[in-house]
């Protein structure tokens, strides 16, 4: 199914979800009479403002595969007309901020905003542009979303201690440790946690990665073993 006819899918849907709040409306009309105008409007308000929000919902999830589909475009010939692809990286890069960009300002306080935000931070720190990087990671921490925020003081925290602000980095990732969230776990942040002091703090580090080495989820456990090996002994 191509792109085209899954816009028109969603649009239809909306059409239908609109249809169906005006039918409700009228089948309930004598309701609304007996309420009175008052609660009856802010009935049929309230129920339209549920379909915009739902449609709006799908119309940032469509942008933000988009914009997800340039950042994972290739440079170079096209080698297909169905592949999007770009003549030049700086190309590429102009399309890929431009469109995240859009989906940041426009749906600022959103879950696709704060992903978009996210995915602009982590490009500016790619390129070496750890202010703007800086910038946009503390935006996503404190857009109220803890999911996308966990991840945010990750890699803020990785950007304070490569400008010499360990205390902080390790402030923000001992946060994580204390409120996990669905992508950052708790043994996660641990290991993060250990990576970030283990040039200064190397005893501290092993002993927060022992106990994770017989995780019984192997991820966790093959990780903490692989920070283990690459912490260098005290001498």
């Amino acid at each position: 199914m191509d792109r085209l006819t899954r816009k028109e899918l969603k649009t239809d849907r909306f059409r239908v979800e609109v249809q169906h709040g005006v039918e409700y409306v009228n089948e309930h009309r004598r309701q609304l009479v007996r309420w009175g105008s008052i609660a009856g409007a802010a009935l049929v308000i309230i129920l339209v403002g549920y379909i915009y929000m739902q449609h709006q919902h799908t119309v940032r999830q469509v942008q933000l595969a988009a914009a997800f589909r340039m950042q994972n475009a290739n440079v170079g010939p096209a080698a297909s007309e169905f592949m999007v692809t770009y003549p030049t990286q700086a190309e590429k890069d102009k399309a890929v901020n431009k469109a995240f960009t859009e989906i940041a300002t426009k749906y600022s306080g959103s879950e696709e905003g704060a992903v978009a935000e996210y995915f602009l931070a982590g490009n500016a720190a790619d390129k070496g542009n750890l202010p703007e990087a800086e910038r946009r990671f503390k935006t996503v921490v404190d857009s109220g979303n803890s999911a996308y925020a966990s991840l945010a003081k990750l890699a803020l925290a990785q950007i304070y201690a490569s400008t010499g602000k360990l205390a902080e980095g390790e402030k923000l990732i001992r946060s994580v440790i204390d409120k996990p969230s669905v992508l950052i776990s708790k043994e996660q942040a641990t290991i993060a946690l250990a990576r970030l002091i283990a040039p200064s703090k190397p005893q501290e580090a092993r002993k927060l990665l022992e106990p994770l080495r017989a995780n019984e989820r192997s991820p966790v456990s093959r990780a903490a073993l692989t920070a283990l090996s690459d912490i260098q002994q005290p001498k």
